[in-house]
């Protein structure tokens, strides 16, 4: 009775992955006709209901419908890999390999980041330190490249260049239909241990130590990311996988990840919250949207606390500049947002945030250690193999100084990212000089990658995209 019931189920399965793969083929099949009836030379873009993106523009040129891409089409826990199409968001991916035991080696922050964003725009998280970043759990590529082909892309393959080019091209080489990642095995909980640190130079210390053991004070570290919020106020969260948990806090409602940090010394989720333990609150940006104070979000709809739903009304505000306009009609001038990640060195940590806390002065901050583990190069987003760097997030706005150009705080971050030997991030709003550009995202390589590619120039320029904004 056992024995036929497996084989049914396995008949199932198989069954299963038999239809996803014919859906697939069909919905690559319509696209690439949708693609060939636009007119030639005609400029490219996806028409995406959602983005991560923080370059808040008018979209132009026809819009590629990749509404069917949106299917996890099977997840084999015995090889631990998964098959994706390149629009799920990792909220459905983690949903659908949890049940397995298994998650992505790097589930980045928010909940409706994209697969395929996030390789081709990077992604990051607290395993990052061990598992470096999404692209590097990638086998394989199917990419709709910008002279209408689709292309099997993977490190042995003929598209070699392609796969290792693909990571930071942000759409502009093409668009990841499908790809077969790794995953990791889970266990139910994950154990928080908030570790404070009065300085940054001895924070940067303790990560450098920590991530070159893996442990602290003889306990395992799965995880590792930290909270500044001062310059003598900063706390590192560790985290390690668990079978059982004494209790398990829920900061879905009304308690707020972020603000527990400072109380609890030692914390427990399921490793599904701790997952999302950030988007609930856009780690803290909810707050400028009032959705902290009490009485607003006991009457928010628990539904909706979410970062996707934060970002669209933020886009409303940009796009009609409701908080410009408050400004300016109070005289004040309008503030400048400073919403950026960047990469530096562990060793040069201490001086970016001395730098920051004294020219910026936003926080709270967020750091997050990365190390890439492949050394097999990814040309457009260059990161030396043997060091281990922080991620340093801030997202808010700040007010311009008198006579400060626009921009000023931004541009002022990355020449001290650039002095540093750190990298940027290239979500947000960007400043750089084309030739500073180039100098720092591999110009060369890109030109030749872009050539082969993208000939007609269908898809935006990397440059034309991320600093123009055309």
């Amino acid at each position: 009775m056992g024995g036929q019931s497996g084989s049914t189920a396995a008949g199932a399965g198989s069954r299963q992955v038999t239809t996803a793969a014919g859906a697939h083929r069909d919905a690559v099949a319509a696209l690439r006709a949708q693609y060939a009836a636009l007119p030639p030379r005609a400029p490219v873009r996806l028409a995406k209901s959602t983005s991560n993106l923080f370059r808040f523009r008018a979209p132009t040129g026809p819009g590629l419908d990749v509404s069917a891409f949106n299917r996890v089409l099977s997840v084999d826990p015995d090889a631990r890999t998964a098959d994706v199409q390149g629009m799920v968001t990792y909220e459905q991916l983690v949903d659908a390999t949890l049940p397995h035991g298994l998650m992505p080696f790097v589930v980045p922050q928010l909940k409706t980041i994209t697969l395929g964003g996030a390789v081709a725009g990077l992604g990051i998280e607290s395993s990052s330190f061990r598992n470096g970043l999404p692209h590097e759990s990638v086998r394989e590529m199917e990419i709709l490249t910008g002279d209408g082909q689709v292309l099997l892309a993977g490190p042995d393959t003929e598209h070699a260049d392609l796969f290792h080019g693909f990571p930071n091209s942000y759409g502009t080489l093409g668009y990841a239909l499908r790809l077969l990642i790794d995953l990791q095995p889970v266990r139910p909980y994950v154990r928080l241990r908030q570790v404070p640190f009065g300085s940054s130079s001895e924070c940067a210390d303790a990560i450098a130590a920590i991530c070159a053991n893996g442990e602290l004070d003889g306990e395992p570290v799965d995880f590792i990311d930290g909270t500044v919020f001062s310059g003598d106020r900063m706390y590192l969260t560790l985290g390690d996988f668990t079978d059982s948990a004494p209790w398990v806090s829920d900061y879905t409602g009304m308690n707020v990840y972020y603000l527990s940090i400072p109380k609890r010394r030692t914390d427990y989720l399921t490793v599904r919250d701790y997952l999302w333990r950030w988007d609930t609150d856009w780690f803290w940006c909810s707050k400028a949207l009032g959705v902290q104070q009490p009485m607003v979000r006991r009457l928010w709809p628990k539904k909706y606390l979410r970062s996707d739903v934060y970002r669209r009304i933020v886009a409303l505000d940009r796009r009609y500049a409701v908080t410009d306009r408050i400004s300016t009609l109070r005289g004040q001038q309008p503030a400048e947002p400073v919403i950026q990640d960047i990469e530096v060195p562990v060793d040069r940590l201490a001086e970016f945030l001395d730098f920051f806390h004294r020219e910026v002065g936003i926080s709270p901050v967020w750091l997050c250690p990365l190390k890439v583990r492949d050394e097999t190069s990814w040309p457009l987003y260059p990161l030396d193999p043997s060091t281990l760097y922080v991620n340093v997030g801030f997202w808010a706005t700040v007010t311009p100084r008198p006579g400060e150009q626009a921009g000023g705080r931004n541009r002022l971050i990355e020449r001290k990212v650039a002095e540093l030997g750190g990298h940027k991030s290239l979500y947000s709003t960007s400043y750089y000089s084309e030739e500073e550009f180039w100098a720092h995202y591999n110009g060369p390589t890109y030109r030749v990658l872009k050539e082969s590619y993208d000939p007609q120039g269908r898809l935006p320029d990397l440059y034309g995209k991320c600093v123009r904004g055309s």
